[in-house]
């Protein structure tokens, strides 16, 4: 029988994530965003219109409508340009690290003996594009599951493929 051990680690010696090279998302995602945004809010434009021909067929406070809506549109395009900017993420040999966030960067570090079950997922837009989502699905259930988008499609079924090995391999 081994004897127990409990030895205090020391700090400075654990290995640091922030040293690891991440790897950004790929530009054409930064299209597909772009998409996405201008699709709400065309749509939103619309209801917009609608609401303001229903409620004041003088249009008097149009030109504060529009103004506000043209606002709106450049503070979300500034924050989603920020956000895919600060995306990025690695698959190493024993774990995935994915970063993403605005004002506060969460950074997940996924072990593969977590992970349950991989995933590709392609949208439209997103296949229009040759992109699709690698999605890991843990043990610890929706909250600890990881999609990592932005992803070539070949690649992300290359790291499909080592995913599923390394799971196997594990069972």
């Amino acid at each position: 029988m081994e004897t127990f051990t409990n030895e205090i680690l020391d700090l400075n010696q654990l290995p640091k994530h922030e040293a690891i090279s991440l790897t950004p998302l790929h530009p054409s995602y930064w299209k597909v965003m772009l998409i996405k945004i201008a699709i709400a809010f065309l749509f939103i434009a619309v209801l917009a219109i609608l609401a303001i021909n229903f409620i004041d067929e003088t249009a008097g406070h149009q030109t504060v409508i529009w103004s506000t809506y043209a606002f709106l549109l450049a503070i979300i395009l500034f924050f989603t340009r920020l956000s895919f900017k600060k995306k990025a993420y690695a698959f190493r040999e024993h774990d995935v690290i994915f970063r993403h966030g605005i004002i506060a960067t969460t950074t997940m570090v996924i072990p593969y003996n977590r992970v349950q079950h991989v995933a590709l997922h392609e949208g439209l837009l997103e296949r229009n594009f040759g992109l699709a989502k690698v999605e890991l699905f843990t043990a610890g259930g929706i909250a600890s599951d990881l999609g990592v988008p932005g992803i070539l499609k070949p690649q992300a079924e290359d790291i499909k493929q080592l995913l599923m090995g390394k799971i196997q391999i594990q069972l």
